[in-house]
């Protein structure tokens, strides 16, 4: 039944390399953006080790839009989003050489930092073929 599927989708916890994706809120469970989608999300960074946030698009109060699949993010972003469904929200757990690796990201983000987002993905719109 639909009912079932949903609970055991929000249950649901994927991994991919570097990225594991442990869902938070179920999706619609068919529309899934493909490389070159335009994506909109919500989404809150912290450190893995400490919980500290470092960034949020909630926080300033517009989602963040980027194109998938095409380096414009970190590899987890780009590897992660493709996972999720229209509406899903989800923890993706980055490790550093999926994030920021050896550089870290000025003083925000340490050298070798795995990493958490809670990312909610809103809505894209299919790129061209």
């Amino acid at each position: 039944t639909p009912g079932f599927l949903a609970v055991i989708l929000s249950l649901a916890v994927c991994s991919h390399a570097g990225v594991t994706i442990k869902t938070k809120k179920a999706g619609d469970g068919v529309s899934f953006p493909g490389v070159g989608s335009r994506v909109k999300v919500h989404y809150t960074g912290t450190l893995a080790d400490n919980g500290k946030k470092f960034d949020s698009s909630r926080d300033r109060g517009h989602p963040f839009e980027f194109t998938l699949g095409t380096g414009e993010v970190i590899k987890c972003w780009d590897e992660g989003v493709k996972q999720m469904s229209k509406g899903q929200s989800a923890t993706l757990s980055c490790t550093a050489d999926y994030a920021y690796g050896k550089r870290g990201a000025g003083s925000i983000i340490p050298p070798n930092a795995d990493l958490k987002f809670d990312v909610e993905l809103i809505d894209f719109e299919e790129g061209k073929k």
